[in-house]
């Protein structure tokens, strides 16, 4: 059976280095990205490099009809998914809960907690044998935030990753018996242009001397890790987490 493999916000960061390292391993590629699509098709370009069959498909994973849309296209160009890694994510500036608005704590919500259940859901109706699936594997791009709450930063992307380790752990208990594995990886301070979004592109920089390692992660170590968790390397393992912090 051939591997398929979808990346929600495979454009950038984590993603992109999630995508080569799956085109290295054999795995046929869907990029998904929601805005950057110039971004995505740079990832693309490198992946159709490495010899694979790669898409880009452009859909907000917190909307299920663009959901639907996007793993219609997965079944109709690359095949049936088998491993899902669900990485779109986004995070608000620095600020403190009395600070927010409205919008904002729906918008981290949507995105961090709707868009990976969403994209879950439309792996399990392809993966399980109760829909014809053979199984498959799943990895959710966590945050050590879950853990520490990032006060006085952003408690509503640290309480949305939290979500996400909770959903991580019922839905891999829901799938076990069906050959499906669901497992989550929880990075910390990695050098990626996501930090932009809270406000500092230079966050990691600053704060490298606050991590035990001494040094801000990079993605491909991040990607290193999901693609050991999506390997029958890891047959037996669902429900855990990798952190990924330099030992915060």
């Amino acid at each position: 059976m051939d591997k398929v493999i979808v990346i929600t916000g495979g454009g950038r960061g984590i993603g992109a280095a999630t995508a080569l390292l799956a085109a290295q391993q054999g795995f046929k590629v869907c990029i998904n990205y929601q805005a950057d699509e110039q971004a995505a098709h740079q990832v693309l370009e490198q992946v159709r490099a490495l010899g694979v069959q790669a898409i880009t498909v452009r859909a907000d994973v917190s909307i299920e009809d663009e959901v639907i849309g996007l793993f219609q296209r997965v079944d109709s160009e690359l095949g049936r998914v088998t491993a899902l890694v669900n990485n779109a994510g986004t995070v608000g500036h620095k600020s403190r809960l009395d600070e927010m608005s409205e919008f904002r704590i729906q918008k981290i919500m949507k995105t961090n907690v709707m868009g990976p259940i969403l994209c879950a859901k439309h792996a399990v109706l392809r993966m399980s044998p109760r829909h014809g699936g053979q199984g498959g594997s799943i990895v959710n791009v966590s945050s050590v935030a879950a853990r520490l709450g990032s006060p006085g930063e952003y408690v509503d992307y640290a309480a949305s990753k939290g979500a996400l380790d909770t959903f991580t752990i019922g839905l891999s208990k829901e799938v076990a018996g069906e050959g499906i594995r669901v497992n989550a990886v929880r990075p910390g301070y990695i050098y990626t242009d996501f930090h932009a979004l809270s406000g500092d592109a230079d966050r990691v920089s600053k704060l490298e001397s606050a991590i035990p390692m001494g040094r801000g992660g990079r993605p491909d170590e991040v990607a290193e890790a999901i693609l050991w968790l999506l390997s029958d390397k890891a047959s037996y393992t669902t429900g855990s987490f990798i952190d990924l912090g330099g030992g915060r």
